[in-house]
């Protein structure tokens, strides 16, 4: 299971989920450009010190990541548009989870090379949900569904 950030534009957010990758030992792409510098002080106040915990890697662009895919991964786009709820999509160990910009989510052609959309229902008139709580959402219901969540720590 991998998490992918095409082009995130709010250093906070993918601060967040480089954090929850670390946490959950599950890799971070961050497709570029990112709409903020690297070494933003937000991204690094999100990320703490669970940035070197944890596996990340940046994408040039999203041609360098689609080549860079292993051929069995699926690549799960997290969007409003589509009607497949992520409760009722079924997971494999090696999906790709992949969230857009906060600003505009993906183009058309990301959109289209997506081996799947999933959505997370909600009340009208809401729209979207946070990207970072809408991924920790569905990443948690793909780790349950693969029996992939780290295990319980030892002692107490």
């Amino acid at each position: 299971m991998r998490l992918a950030l095409y082009e995130p534009d709010i250093p906070p957010n993918a601060g967040t989920l480089i954090r929850l990758g670390a946490c959950l030992d599950v890799p971070v792409d961050i497709i570029e450009p990112c709409g903020f510098p690297w070494g933003d002080r937000d991204l690094k106040r999100a990320a703490m010190d669970y940035g070197r915990l944890g596996e990340v890697i940046r994408h040039a662009s999203w041609e360098s990541f689609l080549t860079s895919k292993p051929p069995e991964a699926r690549i799960v786009l997290l969007t409003t548009k589509t009607q497949t709820r992520f409760l009722d999509f079924a997971y494999r160990p090696s999906d790709i989870l992949l969230v857009g910009r906060e600003s505009a989510g993906v183009p058309g052609h990301v959109h289209e090379a997506a081996d799947a959309r999933v959505t997370i229902p909600m009340m009208p008139p809401a729209r979207s949900l946070n990207v970072a709580l809408a991924a920790s959402m569905v990443i948690s219901e793909a780790l349950r569904q693969t029996n992939t969540f780290p295990p319980p720590p030892s002692g107490g």
